[in-house]
């Protein structure tokens, strides 16, 4: 299995690089263009879930315990399983979804199309049972009927978010703010100085310099995070591209690089601090954490669901906003509680997708004729523009 996940991962970044060295001038804009702002924000709060939020203060002990990790610190371990590199699977699925995709339409054939919304459908409810998972550790004492209650309740303002479009942005953009104020609040009670944060984010040059050892999958831990980007990373694709504002392909590579990695970096710092100093989170911070976990959740949520429901045709306008309401929540909660309940893995979605991955490039080298002659017709298009 890590043998497959490794190839597709050269494959993918093979892929990147040559998008970018034969099609990097190549104007990027969705069919509802953005800001750049507003489109990193859509990026950062619908390509993130809870995980960034509740994950590194449990796994800091373990990067910094486990041999395996010991070629670099646990904030730069850290970072290099959320930042950078990793988000080049965004890119390649965003310049697929914007450039080829509706020139091709090979995502509405059947099969394919059946594989993609499974995985999207799948990928949604894993993203509801790691929060369900994840509650007893940041809300001490937690019920169990409170617990299932909360994750619910989510899901059903995560499914009416979903019903219109207009919520998607006033959504990301306030949630990236409120996850930024988190931040400031963060490092105000760590108690660092400027040059005391500058000098922790400085450790997170060592992913840097360590990039390579990212590439592949250093621990089943690692692999699990791999297959997790992957299974969201069609996904993500899917629906901000539709936000691309215009850049071009090299520009909107380097900011979907760059840009979400800023504050990533920045929050694992703060959260770093915390840890190296011993400081303990608790009472009003801890709630802070939670309801930025819980609007990302939402968020994350909200995308897939417009996006598979989009897909399928089953859009409120079309069924209804109480059918709508009602069965997408019956279906995700559902699934959620299938996760909880059942042995299914991320790891069985993410390899699905890397078969699509394949299933793709197969069907892009039988019209690799007329991919030739879509490339020649968007630069010039591209031109004329």
């Amino acid at each position: 299995m890590e043998m497959v996940l490794s190839a597709a991962i050269m494959l993918t970044l093979a892929a990147s690089a040559f998008i970018l060295l034969r099609f990097g001038k190549l104007r990027c804009q969705g069919e509802m263009p953005t800001s750049l702002f507003t489109f990193i924000a859509i990026l950062f709060t619908s390509g993130l879930d809870v995980g960034l939020v509740m994950f590194p203060l449990t796994e800091f002990p373990v990067y910094a315990s486990e041999p395996e990790y010991g070629f670099a610190n646990p904030l730069a371990i850290e970072f290099g399983f959320w930042g950078f590199l990793v988000w080049m699977f965004y890119f390649l699925t965003t310049f697929y979804f914007v450039l080829i995709e509706p020139r091709l339409k090979l995502f509405e054939i059947p099969f394919v199309k059946l594989i993609n919304n499974l995985v999207i459908i799948g990928t949604c409810a894993f993203t509801g049972f790691l929060f369900l998972s994840y509650l007893p550790d940041y809300v001490e004492g937690i019920t169990p009927a409170v617990r299932y209650g909360l994750v619910a309740l989510v899901v059903l303002c995560a499914v009416w978010s979903s019903s219109d479009v207009r919520y998607v942005k006033f959504l990301s953009v306030a949630s990236t703010w409120l996850f930024l104020a988190l931040i400031g609040t963060m490092w105000w009670n760590s108690g660092a100085s400027l040059a005391g944060l500058g000098g922790t984010v400085a450790g997170i040059g060592e992913y840097f310099t360590n990039i390579h050892e990212f590439v592949t999958p250093i621990t089943d831990y690692h692999a699990f995070y791999l297959f997790w980007w992957f299974s969201w990373s069609i996904m993500i694709g899917q629906f901000v591209a539709r936000f691309a504002g215009g850049l071009p392909a090299w520009q909107l590579c380097i900011a979907m690089l760059v840009v979400p990695s800023i504050p990533i970096a920045i929050w694992f710092s703060v959260l770093y601090l915390h840890f190296s100093e011993a400081i303990a989170i608790a009472g009003a911070l801890k709630l802070a954490m939670v309801v930025v976990g819980v609007i990302f959740v939402i968020n994350s949520l909200d995308s897939l669901i417009r996006l598979y429901t989009s897909n399928l045709n089953l859009e409120p306008g079309r069924i209804g906003l109480p059918a709508y309401v009602a069965g997408n929540w019956v279906l995700m909660f559902g699934l959620v509680l299938l996760f909880q309940f059942t042995p299914l893995k991320i790891e069985w979605v993410g390899t699905v997708v890397i078969f699509l991955y394949a299933l793709i490039a197969g069907l892009l080298w039988q019209r690799r004729a007329q991919c030739s002659a879509l490339g020649q017709g968007v630069k010039v298009s591209a031109k004329a523009g």
